[in-house]
C-alpha cells in the first residue's frame, strides 16, 4: 500500500528526493498537490486533499531541509 495524504513526512522525504533544488517556501499548493499525486509511492484519492494537508506536507518538507 502506498502513501496516503496523512503521511506528510514520508511524502516530504520523497519530494525532497524528487525535487532537491526546490525551496518549499516558494511552492504554491496547486503545484505541490500535482507533485504529490505524481509520486510513485502515492496511493490516495486526490479528492481527500485540502489546504491543511498540503500545509502539513510543506511544513514537513521545510523541517527536513533545515
Amino acid at each position: 500500500m502506498g502513501y496516503r495524504w496523512t503521511d506528510s513526512l514520508e511524502l516530504a522525504l520523497d519530494l525532497i528526493e524528487e525535487y532537491p533544488e526546490v525551496d518549499p517556501l516558494k511552492l504554491h499548493f496547486p503545484e505541490l498537490m500535482k507533485w504529490v499525486i505524481a509520486l510513485e509511492n502515492f496511493d490516495d484519492d486526490p479528492k481527500h486533499c485540502g489546504e491543511r494537508v498540503l500545509e502539513a506536507i510543506q511544513l514537513a518538507w521545510i523541517s527536513e531541509v533545515d
